[in-house]
């Protein structure tokens, strides 16, 4: 199903793009091309398609073959190969005396900023404690050990703004198909980042999507019954369905926090950007994704290494996660 979503997906922005480039005037008033032929849309239509399904198999393969999710990692480097570029931008501007050198301090500490609020956020846990009671498996005398239930602030991770900005791309790619529509040009020019339609529709996406993508990998329910079952119990809360109830309602919580920090995350340097006129390159989406790409990996890394019995990944240990105390 995702290839042929896929498919039909690269097939609509291709053919919106190709209509829309091909009638972009030139600085002369001609017309980019002459001829516009059905053969010319899809030849050009399959072109893009088949760059579409390569990026796709590539990415299949560095799954299979690889370490970490492929295509997150051709998302990662495409979004890490433009850090030299915007840094060159930066130092053209101040050559040309566009920003001071306070400016790009700010800047320079701004992007630390979130680059380390992004990491506190992908690493946030909120840990519940489990207490496993005692029994007799044969001879032997079972459980008595206590344990955390590990829930991370942000569970999505990147998935939630990946679908909040595929969504509001399918306006746009709508909107390509009447480059000389008056209405299409009205709505072009408030669909853009930093206006407060886009982000403010953009906003609500990345919360419904926190929302939408917990209900589907976590299950307090099933969770629950198999702690019941298992002998293991919160303390203070009767197994079964309080249970479930308490676990709930930490989820929601918490996932509220994680919405709103990946809301701030995504949405304020788009703000910055506009407002200071200034290269605000590695933040935003992009940072969201490079930090939550590269935590992956490194831990998916670790992992393997211990399994070889090395000492992993990093000199000082695992990354470990920081414990958030909601209630």
């Amino acid at each position: 199903m995702t290839r042929y979503l896929t498919l039909i997906l690269g097939a609509i922005q291709s053919f919106g793009l190709v209509y829309s480039l091909a009638r972009l005037p030139t600085p002369g008033g001609l017309p980019v091309v002459d001829n516009l032929s059905a053969g010319f849309y899809v030849l050009s239509v399959l072109t893009l398609m088949t760059g579409t399904l390569l990026v796709m198999w590539m990415g299949e393969q560095i799954t299979e073959n690889g370490v970490g999710n492929g295509i997150s990692l051709i998302i990662f480097t495409g979004i890490v190969v433009g850090l030299p570029s915007g840094i060159k931008d930066l130092i053209r501007l101040l050559r040309i005396e566009e920003i001071s050198i306070l400016g790009a301090l700010f800047l320079a500490a701004v992007v630390l900023g979130f680059t380390a609020f992004t990491v506190l956020v992908e690493t946030g846990q909120r840990k519940i404690m489990v207490q496993y009671a005692k029994r007799m498996v044969g001879r032997s005398m079972m459980g008595g050990s206590s344990t955390f239930l590990p829930i991370k602030v942000d569970t999505s991770g990147v998935i939630a703004v990946i679908f909040a900005v595929s969504i509001l791309s399918v306006p746009v790619t709508i909107a390509q198909f009447f480059p000389d529509s008056s209405l299409a040009v009205k709505f072009m020019s408030l669909w853009n980042r930093g206006g407060w339609l886009y982000e403010v529709i953009y906003a609500a996406l990345i919360v419904f999507f926190c929302y939408f993508y917990n209900s589907i990998q976590f299950n307090p329910i099933d969770l629950a019954e198999n702690m019941k079952k298992w002998g293991g119990f919160v303390p203070g809360i009767r197994p079964g369905e309080s249970t479930a109830q308490y676990i709930q309602k930490i989820l929601e919580r918490i996932t509220l926090w994680g919405a709103l920090f990946i809301v701030m995350i995504a949405i304020l340097p788009d703000i910055l950007r506009q407002k200071m006129n200034a290269p605000f390159f590695f933040g935003g989406t992009a940072l969201l994704i490079a930090v939550g790409v590269a935590l992956d990996t490194i831990g998916q890394i670790e992992s393997h290494l211990i399994m070889r019995h090395y000492e992993g990944f990093m000199k000082k240990g695992r990354i470990k996660g920081r414990w958030f105390n909601v209630r």
